[in-house]
């Protein structure tokens, strides 16, 4: 009899003991062949999402270890598989050591309930399929947005593969990676019961100009020899649009100047900064006054670059 208990460590490849390391390095492996915007291929994206479904689970150390304990039913329910009357209705051993009966609130236990008495059919007038409600599938989607878009949030549309669109509420300031809940929308209960979620997983897109850590922005400064040797105020890139910031003189290539508050949005109003990193630029091509300028400059000056190096 076939059994539709998910053996979530076999779903990654990775065996019982593995560790959060291991686990981790298994998703983004898996994730990466599989995930519906690289894999169009039929079942690649069932396949992605039991295997986020299997991750979300082994990730987290409190989840694991209810899985472990209770079986996929871990979500609800309690482990029976010793109370009062349970060998006599499935017999002494008779499912093996890996799967686990649990009875809880009636959100969730393991699919082997239909495949042993089918839809509606009982066994000696015990119990009967259809009297159990069972709790919707959890489902994610990947909600792509753009660096500008993540930092002001606000109301998206989003349209899914399936057909179904929703307006979702983006929060400002929202992180890649985090989950965006839609309560209800996900896969459709059985015998009553409820659905489950609709999880929108963020992924902010790479910038071209700048790169996002934790809330801070780092965008690079072009500023030419004379501002760089002489100091001057000069226009960086925001995501906002410009500010002005003051190179200090004497700046070399690779010198960080920190604008503050000028970064992603965070919880209570708060921002993270802005980290414009030097970058001299010389010109391509020189003007003949320009080149004049700059032999003098070489014959004068006793600067020696590979010395102040050292």
């Amino acid at each position: 009899m076939a059994v539709g208990f998910k053996d979530y460590y076999e779903i990654l490849g990775v065996q019982r003991g593995a560790s959060e390391e291991e686990i981790r390095r298994a998703y983004r492996r898996l994730a990466r062949r599989y995930h519906p915007d690289v894999n169009r291929e039929p079942g690649a994206e069932d396949r992605f999402k039991e295997i986020s479904e299997a991750y979300e689970v082994l990730r987290d150390p409190e989840k694991r270890e209810r899985y472990d304990r209770l079986g996929e039913g871990w979500r609800s329910g309690q482990d029976v598989s010793g109370a009062p009357g349970f060998e006599e209705m499935f017999g002494r051993g008779g499912f093996g050591d890996n799967v686990r009966v649990e009875f809880g609130d009636g959100r969730e236990f393991s699919d082997f309930f239909e495949a042993l008495f089918g839809a509606g059919r009982g066994r000696g007038g015990r119990t009967r399929f259809q009297d159990f409600s069972v709790r919707g599938a959890d489902q994610e989607a990947v909600l792509e947005l753009s660096l500008e878009e993540a930092a002001a949030g606000g109301r998206r549309q989003v349209s899914l593969g399936d057909g179904r669109s929703y307006e979702v509420n983006v929060p400002a300031g929202v992180r890649d990676g985090q989950r965006i809940r839609l309560a209800g929308e996900g896969g459709r209960g059985h015998g009553g019961g409820p659905s489950g979620d609709l999880f929108l997983r963020v992924r902010i897109r790479p910038h071209p100009h700048f790169r996002l850590r934790g809330r801070d922005l780092y965008v690079e400064l072009p500023v030419s020899p004379w501002e760089a040797a002489l100091g001057a105020t000069v226009p960086v890139r925001t995501l906002g649009g410009t500010a002005r910031v003051r190179v200090p003189a004497g700046s070399s290539s690779g010198r960080r100047l920190r604008l503050r508050g000028q970064g992603m949005p965070g919880p209570g109003g708060s921002h993270g900064d802005l980290y414009a990193t030097v970058q001299v630029m010389v010109p391509r091509r020189l003007s003949g006054t320009e080149r004049e300028l700059f032999e003098q400059l070489a014959r004068t000056s006793s600067f020696d670059p590979r010395r102040e190096a050292r």
